[in-house]
């Protein structure tokens, strides 16, 4: 997997991507974590642009505000998905595909997004539930999801799995613990699944970089907000590897947002 972040901005080829107003007409795709933060404003990029979005998340009412301001907007009617990805269990990961079949037939783009920090503490002193339920969100939960809608996915001309990762899948730093493991894992299963569906199946991460997120708050408490850009500014590059006439290589990408 090659990674694309050019120093300069400007020949980062998503800050010029200009795709038709109806370009994901048709389009079905599932977004985890859509309930607040990028997961939310992707959610609403990618209806305005004519995808029926499936809104997964854990809390109902977050998915229902963002279900409603789609429908407000006049955007495709989205679907509702409340999920527990910390605890759900192999056979929920079927049920959810089977419906997700049923109800649609087929899926073109699934976006793992979801992810939860944990705790920031030394490797001395973080705790053993933390850490399991820290791997189990963001990193088998994605796998177990991912696996069982690959059929369907298999099902859609042009599909694509984008998983959302950060600098810590490249490298690791100190207090991140669990979160810094699981995405490292989570790019390392991106190569994997990359390689097997070769041909089959597009897949890529996106970096988003810096946004002002609840995530980021927990992490940079004293920021307040006013360093981290809004997280509608990191959608384009997931808009841009949607779109199969923006880029012609069959190489999965990690795209760093600039």
């Amino acid at each position: 997997m090659h990674d694309l972040n050019p120093s300069n901005r400007d020949l980062l080829p998503w800050h010029n991507h200009a795709p038709a107003a109806d370009y994901l007409n048709g389009k079905v795709i599932l977004v985890t974590g859509a309930g607040s933060g990028l997961g939310r404003c992707l959610s609403m990029s990618l209806a305005s642009f004519g995808a029926t979005v499936l809104l997964l998340g854990r809390r109902q009412k977050p998915l229902e505000q963002v279900y409603d301001a789609i429908l407000k907007a006049g955007y495709p009617r989205p679907a509702l998905l409340p999920f527990d990805l910390e605890n759900a269990l192999a056979g929920h990961y079927d049920q959810l595909a089977e419906v997700i079949g049923t109800e649609f037939g087929q899926l073109h783009a699934l976006i793992n997004n979801a992810a939860i920090l944990g705790t920031r503490a030394p490797i001395e002193n973080y705790d053993m539930p933390t850490w399991c339920r820290v791997l189990q969100v963001n990193l088998t939960a994605t796998f177990a999801l991912t696996q069982s809608v690959l059929p369907l996915l298999h099902a859609a001309l042009d599909a694509r799995v984008v998983f959302s990762t950060c600098d810590q899948g490249v490298r690791g730093t100190a207090y991140f613990g669990a979160y810094a493991v699981a995405k490292a894992g989570l790019e390392r299963f991106a190569e994997v699944l990359a390689d097997e569906q070769e041909g089959r199946l597009a897949v890529h991460c996106v970096d988003p970089g810096p946004m002002h997120t609840n995530l980021r708050a927990l992490v940079f408490p004293a920021e307040g907000g006013r360093l981290a850009p809004a997280p509608e500014s990191a959608t384009r590059p997931y808009l841009w590897l949607l779109d199969a006439q923006a880029h012609s290589s069959p190489a999965p990408w990690r795209v760093v947002n600039g």
